[in-house]
């Protein structure tokens, strides 16, 4: 037994009835509606059994409808150069009953030869003019268990050295943790929030080349690296509600220092310490947290006597000012030291080769 496939356009020609030799291939019935993918108008209406009969019936390039036996064209008025034809399938099948079932779905009818039409077919769940509607996933950023008990023991150890304290401040910060170079966690506070909402500090920065040539010709350095730092900043009381920062746990913190994070957080921090060094500029430069003592003989004394009186002095600025250096990288008395990514020392100024290597490499 043939079935018949009737065509039926909405355009000025009329395309006849024809009859197809196919044997059919289910029960089902399929009416198939083509909507022009530019203007969104609708073409016409197809009612064919199966979906690769459309293929034969569609000629997508000329966008003209073609009868399987005669072949008479019934051609469109509107514009022929459109790139593409969007297919409306509603598939209407004998459910249990004799109940008709009905849904629909959107297809983008090209060329099939095109190596990517197969796969484009596979997702037009995902490309869509009417994506599904429903709940998305949950995009929580989990953590792991080790990184949730760092976190908690950072904030333990700061609230009882009376640098946090339990907030009901409005505001809120995630809180999560990145490996620094020697393995250990570095705390970290996603203040994007509060980034928009203030002002850029306008703070100065030294130049390399001013400190280098303060720096040059002298025979004895030391260099300190300061450790902490921002922890000797008080914040405004006005400003700690918004430095909450919340963890998994469940608790919520403000800080009572200025934290780590804080867009301004840098500059501040180097504002402070410039202003603290100015007076001993002579013998001591200063770069956030770096300070470099630099000495000659000179005035009767020999560089080692020198050297001791600078380093004396800015020991005693910095026990003053709470300011602390973290000893394991710290150099003192040598006759070279690491200076903004190179060395400089009696000899003059000369590159990493741990870094020329990296570059080279």
């Amino acid at each position: 037994m043939r079935r018949r496939a009737s065509v039926t356009s909405r355009t000025s020609d009329e395309v006849s009835n024809v009859t197809s030799s196919e044997a059919p291939r289910d029960c089902s019935e399929k009416l198939y509606t083509l909507v022009n993918g530019v203007t969104g108008e609708v073409d016409g209406d197809i009612s064919l059994d199966s979906l690769p009969a459309v293929n034969a019936l569609l000629d997508v390039h000329r966008r003209v409808w073609r009868g399987l036996e005669d072949g008479r064209l019934s051609r469109s008025g509107r514009d022929t150069t459109c790139g593409g034809v969007e297919l409306l399938v509603r598939c209407r099948r004998r459910g249990p009953g004799g109940h008709q079932e009905s849904a629909e779905r959107e297809k983008w009818i090209g060329d099939p030869s095109d190596p990517f039409y197969p796969m484009l077919q596979e997702y037009t769940d995902v490309v869509s003019k009417n994506p599904p509607m429903g709940l998305p996933p949950d995009r929580g950023w989990p953590l792991p268990k080790k990184q949730c008990d760092v976190i908690d023991a950072f904030f333990r150890a700061k609230h009882e050295a009376g640098l946090v304290r339990e907030s009901k401040s409005p505001h809120s910060t995630p809180t999560f943790c990145v490996r620094k170079p020697n393995g250990k966690w570095c705390i970290v506070h996603a203040f994007n929030k509060l980034y928009a909402a203030t002002i850029p500090a306008q703070t100065p920065i030294s130049r390399k080349d001013v400190l280098q040539n303060n720096m040059v010709g002298c025979t004895l350095y030391s260099a300190l690296d300061l450790v902490d730092g921002y922890y000797q900043l008080l914040m405004r009381a006005c400003d700690v509600p918004r430095t909450a920062v919340s963890t998994l746990s469940g608790m919520l913190w403000e800080w009572l220092v200025m934290p780590q994070g804080l867009s301004n957080a840098p500059a501040t921090f180097n504002r402070l310490v410039t202003q603290l060094f100015r007076p001993h500029r002579a013998y001591a430069q200063t770069y956030f947290d770096d300070i470099f003592v630099h000495s000659r003989a000179e005035h009767g004394k020999s560089d080692v006597e020198n050297h001791m009186e600078h380093l004396r002095v800015v020991l005693e600025c910095m026990r003053t000012n709470k300011l602390y250096g973290n000893l394991d990288k710290c150099v003192f008395g040598a006759e070279e030291i690491p200076f903004l990514g190179c060395f400089i020392g009696k000899r003059g100024l000369r590159a990493d080769p741990a870094k020329v290597k990296a570059i080279v490499e």
